[in-house]
């Protein structure tokens, strides 16, 4: 979604059975995410966990009263793989959903399904399907902005759908689903965007650190006097030093997160805009820590919404770096 869905608008049996569900989901990324991560990708799961922290301040306007933010669920399966993906959207909405009071803890099984598992398969699925017609780097960069752009949608009709399965007000499914994809097909275009020009980005400085980029890009040709030698592939250059390049990523996700949030929309989100419009928004019930000094990012606190996204991306970075290093570690004790 682009709102995290709040305590009280599913009923526990919906809350309960979604929960399993994310907890089978991070169980299975959790065994698989072993085969993604090695000794860039690990650091890099810290980053992009805390990137998507950042941009998910950043809400955008998409129509008249209504703003959007980056899911996240397409760029991180990219950049990092699609199990490494789950877990690295999971651990945002952990920390926003205990630190921030963003999105409720008896529907974090929900937002986690919806945010981490649903966008990131759909997203995956759509980009390996792209980059297989066209093997190239227009392709990459395409195929990240439609599966971002798809993704986005996919889950808010899923949203839809165990509403009307479980949804604490008896509204008409059709209503909610035709203006849940409907407002999410326009935030999906943002998303589309901004996992597009993420991923260029990182395309242009070190495409060695773009999973989804991994074979498919052609190799360095040396041309001598004796004819052509190929001197390395653009997704081997493990020589190349890292941290360079995390330490510019993670500076630029601190001053959006710092800086660029002052400047975000103010329009309620998508969810929050078709729950208002059908009447169920009020249903939302008050969190756990909702009186915490950075709930609502600083706002209950009086803390500026600045020093709360620092504060937000340097605790996500840690705790990600920290599951993806003993996921990691796992895979080394395996091999």
């Amino acid at each position: 979604m682009a709102v995290h869905v709040p305590d009280g608008f599913f009923t526990a049996s919906v809350s309960i059975g979604a929960a399993v569900v994310a907890a089978a989901g991070v169980s299975v990324a959790l065994r698989n995410a072993k085969q993604e991560l090695d000794d860039r990708t690990a650091p890099m799961a810290g980053l992009v966990a805390a990137f998507i922290f950042a941009v998910q301040m950043l809400n955008f306007p998409v129509a008249a009263g209504t703003s959007g933010h980056l899911l996240g669920g397409a760029l991180a399966a990219i950049l990092v793989g699609p199990y490494t993906a789950v877990l690295c959207v999971a651990v945002v909405l952990l920390v926003q959903g205990f630190f921030f009071a963003d999105g409720g803890l008896t529907a974090l099984g929900i937002n986690i399904t919806l945010m981490g598992i649903v966008t990131a398969a759909v997203a995956w699925a759509v980009f390996r399907l792209i980059v297989r017609v066209a093997p190239n780097r227009a392709a990459i960069v395409a195929g990240s902005f439609v599966a971002a752009l798809v993704s986005v949608p996919v889950a808010a009709l899923a949203f839809a759908a165990l509403f009307a399965i479980g949804g604490t007000v008896p509204i008409d499914a059709g209503a909610v689903a035709a203006a849940m994809g409907g407002t999410h097909v326009l935030i999906g275009i943002g998303e589309g965007l901004i996992t597009a020009v993420t991923v260029s980005s990182v395309l242009a400085v070190r495409p060695d650190l773009v999973y989804g980029a991994r074979g498919l890009t052609k190799p360095l040709v040396l041309r001598t006097a004796d004819g052509e030698r190929v001197v390395a592939a653009p997704d081997r250059t493990e020589a190349k030093p890292i941290r360079p390049f995390l330490v510019g990523a993670g500076i630029v996700s601190l001053l959006l997160a710092g800086v660029v949030s002052f400047f975000a929309s103010s329009s309620p989100d998508g969810l929050e805009k078709v729950a208002e419009d059908k009447g169920f928004l009020g249903q939302a019930g008050d969190h756990l820590f909702g009186g915490s000094a950075l709930a609502d990012y600083g706002d209950v606190g009086g803390i500026p919404v600045g020093v709360a996204g620092v504060l937000g991306v340097l605790i996500t970075l840690a705790v990600g770096l920290g599951i993806a290093h003993l996921v990691r570690r796992k895979r080394k004790v395996t091999t």
